[in-house]
C-alpha cells in the first residue's frame, strides 16, 4: 500500500481555504480536503503575540505527491510562512487509502 499522509495548513479566511482546497484537488496533489473553522490561533509573529481566527484545511495525499502539494501551497498561500505539517497515516480503511493513492496519481497525457 502506498504511503498516505494528512497535510494541515491554516488560512486567514474561509474563501482562501476553499480556494486552496479546490486547487489541490484540481491539480491531483490531494484526493480530499476538509475545511474546519473558524479556530482561534495564538502565536508569536515578529516579536508580538497574535490572536487570530483561522480556517484549517486538512488534505489527504500520497507520500509521492507530498512535494507537489507543498510546492502548490507555498505558491498559492497568502501567508509569508504558511503552516504545512504532514502526518503519516499509520492505519486506515484499505479501500479509502487505495482511493487516496488513485486520486493523487498525476493525470496521464492523452
Amino acid at each position: 500500500m502506498a504511503e498516505i499522509l494528512t497535510v494541515l495548513t491554516t488560512t486567514g479566511s474561509q474563501e482562501e481555504a476553499q480556494t486552496l482546497a479546490a486547487g489541490a484537488i484540481e491539480r491531483r496533489v490531494a484526493a480530499c480536503a476538509q475545511i474546519s473553522g473558524p479556530v482561534t490561533s495564538v502565536y508569536r509573529w515578529e516579536g508580538t503575540v497574535q490572536t487570530d481566527a483561522e480556517w484549517q484545511v486538512l488534505f489527504k495525499t500520497s507520500g509521492q505527491r507530498y512535494e507537489a502539494l507543498e510546492t502548490y501551497l507555498r505558491e498559492a498561500h497568502s501567508y509569508d510562512v504558511p503552516e504545512i505539517v504532514a502526518t503519516e497515516v499509520v492505519r486506515g480503511s484499505a479501500d479509502y487509502l487505495r482511493w487516496v493513492a488513485e486520486e493523487t496519481r498525476p493525470a496521464q497525457p492523452s
